[in-house]
């Protein structure tokens, strides 16, 4: 078996930033034991399979460890793909996933992704959250991720999280944010349960991040920015029940994955 690979930097203008995620083409499904020791192989915090059906992609995300519903920086990465690499003459793409359909835009040379808003309840702080960050945030929220809120870009940019304590969370990761200084909000997304310490950008984080910014900014326009290592840039947009995330990517490998 020979399977095209590309590794590409997403939610950034260059690479070496960013995101980097793989993408891997498909002519048809293959055993999710297979698809999932690829990602493992890969080591990347997300490897993204696509295949083809009619004028769509079905699209399934894998970490080294496990399939999760929802990715939006190898979303990205495989939007730039086929629309500035496979199909050129196309401007749009729909990826049927687990979470719905996605549909990905090329807008004035933007990647623009169309994303289900998530709901975000809010709770009690608990010892283990403040064991996990050595600080208490200003609030925490809770959906399938943790988000603790603070008021201050820089304790976001300090924090040293205790991954050991944030896997005892029963949720998937935990995302800290604050108010930026040169962009609407920042974040950091920490998941070590699925095999990701820190994800550099994270496009489903930013499906919580979105709306409670939009609401507590009272603007449905927003700048985003994860404070990771490689750093990410986004362009956000706030419909209620739908959010969209707007960024660039570059490629940086092409390849083969030979299976015997």
């Amino acid at each position: 078996m020979k399977l095209p690979i590309y590794q590409i930097d997403a939610f950034t203008d260059s690479v070496f930033q960013g995101n980097p995620a793989a993408v891997v083409i498909l002519d048809s499904w293959v055993k999710d034991d297979t698809l999932q020791n690829i990602a493992a192989e890969n080591n990347l915090s997300e490897t993204a399979f696509l295949v083809k059906v009619d004028n769509d992609y079905e699209i399934r995300w894998f970490t080294p460890v496990c399939e999760v519903p929802l990715c939006g920086h190898a979303t990205l990465a495989s939007a730039h793909l086929i629309l500035n690499e496979i199909e050129t003459q196309r401007e749009e793409v729909v990826f049927l996933s687990k979470s719905g359909p996605l549909v990905v835009r090329l807008k004035e040379n933007i990647l623009c992704m169309n994303f289900p808003a998530s709901t975000l309840k809010k709770v009690e702080t608990s010892f283990l959250i403040v064991e996990a960050l050595h600080r208490k945030p200003a609030e925490l929220y809770k959906s399938e991720d943790y988000m603790a809120v603070f008021n201050d870009e820089e304790i976001v940019l300090d924090i040293e999280p205790d991954f050991e304590s944030i896997k005892k969370l029963d949720a998937r990761g935990l995302i800290v944010t604050a108010p930026g200084k040169n962009t609407d909000f920042v974040s950091r997304f920490f998941a070590p349960a699925i095999g990701i310490n820190e994800d550099p950008v994270t496009g489903s984080a930013h499906t919580k991040l979105v709306p409670y910014w939009a609401k507590r900014l009272g603007k449905s326009k927003l700048s985003a920015k994860q404070l990771s290592e490689r750093r990410g840039k986004l362009l956000c947009n706030y419909y209620g029940d739908r959010i969209e995330l707007m960024g660039n990517a570059r490629i940086y490998l092409k390849g083969y994955i030979y299976i015997s």
